[in-house]
Formats: C-alpha cells, structure tokens, sequence
C-alpha cells in the first residue's frame, strides 16, 4: 500500500498533469475563500482546516473529487451536470467547479465550523 502524502504539494506532485492542474486551481480557490485555513493532510487528503476539518480534495483514478461534508444538497440545483453523493462533487480535471461556486461552499463551510465552534466554547463556560 502506498504511503500517504506528508504535505499537499507531494500529494500533488504525484498526480498526472491534468488533475495536478485542476486541484491546483481548486487548492487557490480554497484559499481565497478561507484565507485563515490550515493545510495539511488528513485522511490521506489534501485538507483544509479552520474550526475543524473543514474541506478536502483528492484525486481518483477518473475524477477529481471536492469534498466539503454535508453541504452538497444545500447546493444541489447548482450542480447539475456534476456527480455527487452526500458529501462528495465529482469532476472532471476538463471541467472543473464554477469558482463563484466553490467560493459559496466554503464560505457556508466556515460559518458552519464557526457556529459549532462557538457552540463548544459556551458549553466550556457553562
């Protein structure tokens, strides 16, 4: 089995051309709309963190996936034409993820980890 990655740029550097290039250009996306996040990996992907996990991405051997949990049916009208599951978009390095659109996720990503982190820390003052 091979190891997993110790950073996002061996991750990448690993992939073929095409889906390199594409989740580069996610991985600039992700960070415009969440500046604050921390890279690493997790779960044997390149993650986001900020509050908690708050995105991954990776590469399958036909696809490119975006993984932001369970927000994909908040956007589901938005992304037809692409294949999801719960927590899953799938796409082709060919056709990637509208930007305005991966900036939306995001977005709804880290007001979500920040209300559940705000949750926590008024449950440790009680």
């Amino acid at each position: 089995m091979k190891a997993a990655a110790a950073s996002i740029d061996a991750y990448l550097a690993d992939l073929p051309v095409a889906q390199r290039t594409a989740l580069e250009v996610l991985r600039r996306q992700l960070l415009a709309a969440a500046p604050g996040a921390e890279e690493c990996i997790s779960y044997g992907l390149p993650t986001f963190k900020l509050n908690g996990n708050l995105v991954h991405f990776g590469a399958a051997a036909r696809h490119c996936a975006f993984y932001p949990g369970a927000v994909v049916d908040r956007f589901a009208a938005r992304l037809a034409g692409f294949e999801t599951s719960k927590g899953t978009i799938r796409f082709q390095p060919e056709k990637p993820l509208p930007p305005d659109l991966v900036r939306e996720i995001v977005e709804h990503c880290v007001a979500r980890n920040a209300e559940i982190a705000a949750g926590r820390a008024a449950r440790k003052r009680k």
